[in-house]
């Protein structure tokens, strides 16, 4: 009889999955690191745009435009800025249930994006002028345009929930699962029975 390995000694979970604590460790890691960067260039824009025009980078590809935003993109939903605290508060809770099973590092990082994004601009909603749970978000990055033409005027919170949700469903696509298998794939890391016999099938008419 093979013992049990003890807990928390790093051994991969069954499926060839991640522990859950070090798939969680990633996600909250990928979560601080994304909200303090976008923490920090919100700052850095109040402080050396304000009261400045765009300015041009990369041959005018991207343009530095500092601007408060009291809805989604293109303004949606300006005039009901209320409601997004309350969609992130719904998203956090979702990639709470989601680590529950989380056993993979791609999704770790998938949500972790998405967390730090969320966070980032909950942040602003919660702490920003006009007020608590109104407050605009601070966006400073404009492509193609200096005032957002071509492009919603967007933030590192942003990017970070864009490229979380692009590897999710990258990931779903490709058949990862939270729990570090394959779709088609039993519990222990095996191929599915199904998948299994056909391939017997095919090999014996081979």
């Amino acid at each position: 009889m093979t013992a049990a390995p003890p807990a928390g000694s790093g051994t991969a979970e069954p499926g060839g999955g991640t522990p859950r604590r070090t798939a969680v460790g990633v996600l909250l890691g990928v979560a601080l690191v994304a909200l303090l960067a976008d923490l920090g260039t919100k700052q850095l824009a109040l402080s050396s745009l304000t009261g400045r025009g765009p300015v041009s980078l990369l041959g005018g590809t991207v343009y530095l435009t500092l601007t408060r935003n009291s809805g989604a993109a293109w303004s949606i939903g300006s005039g009901h800025t209320w409601i997004f605290p309350l969609i992130t508060i719904g998203v956090i809770g979702w990639i709470g249930w989601m680590a529950l099973r989380l056993r993979s590092v791609p999704w770790a990082v998938s949500l972790g994006l998405v967390l730090g994004g969320a966070l980032g601009n909950l942040t602003d909603r919660i702490f920003r002028a006009p007020g608590h749970f109104v407050g605009h978000v601070v966006d400073m990055i404009s492509l193609f345009d200096p005032y957002g033409q071509v492009w919603p005027v967007f933030n590192l919170a942003d990017s970070a929930l864009v490229c979380g949700v692009t590897l999710a469903v990258i990931l779903e696509l490709t058949g990862r699962q939270r729990d570090g298998r394959r779709a088609g794939a039993a519990p222990d890391g095996t191929p599915d029975s199904t998948d299994a016999a056909a391939g017997s099938e095919q090999r014996g008419r081979a």
